[in-house]
């Protein structure tokens, strides 16, 4: 059975009834369908649609199904309704009778799905946004645990400079705060009603939209029927956020699956997050890394579909926009999955603090430290980079780290150096140098961590 029979001669074509359908999709948007069926329901009411003994036999009614969905939610699939409101809605009028043919009076399809999918979505943030915080007290606990660690930090993949390993652990926190702040953003937009906008022109019976949209959770209405129904932007941006946010949890992925590296060998993952190789016994693969960096790709391809899905289409509401569905829940339930799993990734990790030292004193991180150090004997500081830079070619033609050379190998390239270079050029003391503000001395990563532990509400 479909809404729309009565203009139609014909049955529909088997192949374009299978084609058209978006049940076994929007299927998951039941409860969010069933809720704003009642909040509706309370509004035909209030404009004389409904008798109150009909309100409530119809929200009854709904409840029932909706308690039913809960037990089975893919008894849904079973059926050939065309979407998830069809199959409501029949469900309804099995259960009450004909009473359940009026509830859709003054409501459009078109208002009905970007309704269910805004309140969808909304649900869906608020899950997002304590994953993201969850992440972050991962993060913490694990800086707070190995605050003294100290590594190389990496520019063009070679090491750079030394930080500590909770340095590095704060620098994702930061980035994941922008993921909720963004997140958040994107939620105040989204949290407009739609619902009493009919197809696209408003509807004919007088329904005060504002309190039936606060009625639903939503702050307010929204102002234009014709933009209501054909409206995307909330899950162009949902999308966004969760692009820019994968963006971040591949970069993290990519981190650890080079530390974990047997190359580098700074960290061991746990084996509850890592898999074997079915010929090599001696394998032991960063598999949950690696598929957060892989499905990253795929949430940027369902923020492209979008993006293309809508470029050119005309107002207001389009059979396209049934597509928007599949990519934007797929993306999403990625997402989520990508945040539960890095956080119990950095659970179980475990540091090799001596080989994260070595790497640090191995990889001449200290070299600038020789070219400040010159700069205070009163050296300009391209020379003295240039000073410094001959003395670590000096070094790496003799096998030594900085520290090992001797006073009069330094002294061969500039007699201002003493022997007061050895206290600045060790790795703790380029650390504590930094205490400006970002800085990775031990002062600012403690200063931070406390702060982050108020914010966090961690005990």
């Amino acid at each position: 059975m479909s809404l729309w029979g009565g203009r139609f001669l014909d049955e529909s074509n088997k192949l374009f009834k299978k084609f058209n359908t978006s049940l076994p999709f929007d299927y998951i948007l039941a409860q969010e369908d069933i809720f704003a069926s009642i909040a509706w329901s309370k509004a035909l009411l209030e404009t004389g649609v409904l008798t109150k003994k009909e309100q409530k036999k119809i929200e009854h009614g709904l409840i029932s199904l909706k308690q039913d969905i809960d037990i089975n939610p893919e008894q849904i699939l079973k059926s050939d309704c065309e979407d998830i409101h069809t199959w409501i809605e029949i469900n309804l009028i099995e259960r009450i009778g004909d009473l359940g043919k009026k509830l859709h009076t003054g409501r459009s399809r078109n208002d009905q799905i970007a309704t269910d999918l805004k309140l969808w979505c909304k649900n869906k943030i608020q899950i997002l946004l304590k994953n993201i915080l969850n992440l972050q007290k991962s993060f913490i606990l694990i800086a707070e645990r190995h605050h003294d660690v100290i590594m190389p930090g990496y520019t063009h993949l070679q090491r750079a400079q030394p930080i500590t390993f909770a340095y590095w652990c704060l620098s994702y926190v930061e980035m994941f705060k922008r993921d909720f702040t963004r997140l958040e953003d994107a939620l105040k937009r989204l949290d407009v009603s739609p619902l009493g906008s009919g197809a696209l022109s408003g509807t004919a019976w007088n329904i005060d939209r504002e309190k039936l949209a606060v009625h639903m959770g939503f702050s307010s209405s929204t102002n234009n029927a014709l933009d209501s129904v054909s409206d995307r932007d909330y899950v162009i941006e949902l999308l966004a956020s969760a692009s820019i946010s994968m963006m971040h949890l591949s970069r993290f992925s990519e981190d650890l699956i080079f530390f974990n590296s047997s190359e580098a060998n700074f960290i061991e993952l746990s084996d509850s997050i890592t898999s074997g190789s079915s010929l090599m016994p001696q394998k032991k693969n960063p598999d949950a890394l690696e598929l957060i960096r892989g499905k990253c790709g795929r949430v940027y391809g369902s923020l492209f579909s979008t993006l293309v899905l809508l470029k050119a289409l005309p107002l207001s509401y389009n059979k396209d926009m049934q597509e928007d569905k599949e990519s934007l829940f797929d993306a999403i339930k990625i997402w989520n999955d990508s945040l539960l799993i890095s956080s119990l990734v950095l659970k179980n990790i475990k540091l090799n603090n001596l080989l994260c030292y070595e790497a640090a004193e191995k990889g001449y991180s200290n070299a600038t430290e020789v070219a400040d150090y010159l700069v205070k004997k009163g050296i300009t500081f391209r020379e003295a980079h240039h000073i410094s830079g001959k003395i670590v070619l000096h070094a790496i033609h003799n096998n030594k780290a900085l520290k090992d050379l001797d006073l009069s190998q330094f002294q061969e390239y500039s007699h201002l150096i003493e022997n007061d270079i050895y206290q600045h050029i060790t790795l703790e003391a380029c650390l504590e140098k930094r205490v400006s503000k970002g800085g990775v001395s031990s002062k600012q990563v403690q200063e931070v961590i406390k702060k982050e532990k108020i914010r966090l509400n961690i005990i």
